[in-house]
């Protein structure tokens, strides 16, 4: 039986767990603050930047770009972005199940792999899929520099004809509970009609004065695009990651207070009965030396 030296043990032991997950909700509080400024500043350049891309190719009859030409979806390469660390939650648990789940309806393909996040690059190299490239130490500290790097081996990748389809698996920042996982198509980029886009189609096209030649339009936007792309990915998923480390360490705290009190209670009962038990015997012994 657990002696009151063994709960007291026990009681300090769940305190010191519990001062370092609320050290650890309010560090991801303060880092999910900036991370979300940054994910939200980052969407409207890149909705209204893939609008006016797909605007520019529904309008050009004949686009020809490499990163625009379409083939059969024999060769998919996938972007899986999940977490540098765990202590999130289901975070990247959900995020390798969403990816799994889409590699499984493509496995009849050719499948290759960017892991970016050391949770993401474990889990691929587990499974055994071709690692094209792979970027850890990357979510902590979001910088356009790597997503420049990623776009440029992608978009290599997919005008030397290596694979004929691009997805980016991620998981987009909705709220702190709430997380939501995407499965987007990087490559080829879709005209306006055929994405599928509530309120986009094309009646919904804006008519343009191009002041220069469509190939060198598509020049400059193109890789611009991808870019915008994967750093708005890695800013959401960044975003998202230090939303479900916060909410996971706050619970953790509100468990190590039950725990707490819970443990408290049931050692005050023992030694509440050790009590009632030295009274009965020092009254037992007083009443037979009477």
């Amino acid at each position: 039986m657990a002696t009151l030296l063994d709960f007291r043990r026990r009681i300090r032991s769940v305190k010191n767990t519990q001062q370092i997950t609320r050290a650890m909700k309010f560090v991801s509080a303060a880092r999910l603050r900036r991370a979300q400024e940054a994910a939200l500043a980052a969407r409207p350049y890149a909705k209204e930047l893939a609008r006016v891309l797909r605007s520019i190719m529904t309008r050009i009859e004949s686009p020809e770009h490499p990163l625009l030409e379409k083939r059969p979806e024999e060769r998919i390469l996938g972007i899986v972005l999940a977490g540098e660390r765990g202590l999130a939650g289901a975070f990247n648990a959900n995020i390798l199940k969403e990816a799994m789940k889409f590699f499984r309806s493509k496995k009849d393909k050719k499948l290759v792999v960017i892991p970016v996040g050391k949770k993401s690059r474990d889990a691929l190299r587990k499974a055994g899929f071709e690692i094209a490239a792979e970027y850890v130490n990357v979510l902590a500290r979001v910088d356009l520099g790597v997503a420049q790097e990623i776009a440029k081996v992608v978009t290599e990748l997919y005008a030397e004809d290596k694979v004929d389809a691009v997805y980016i698996i991620f998981s987009e920042f909705k709220n702190v509970l709430a997380p939501n996982l995407i499965t987007e198509k990087l490559l080829p980029i879709e005209k306006i009609e055929e994405s599928g886009e509530p309120g986009k189609g094309p009646e919904a096209l804006v008519d343009y004065i191009y002041e220069q030649p469509p190939h060198v339009i598509l020049d400059r936007l193109l890789p611009r695009y991808a870019e915008t792309e994967i750093l708005r990915a890695l800013l959401e998923s960044s975003a998202a990651e230090h939303a479900a480390r916060m909410t996971a360490m706050e619970a953790a705290t509100n468990n190590a207070g039950e725990v707490i009190e819970g443990l408290t209670l049931h050692m005050n009962k023992v030694r509440q009965a050790a009590i009632t038990k030295e009274i009965i015997e020092i009254v037992s012994g007083a009443a037979s030396t009477a």
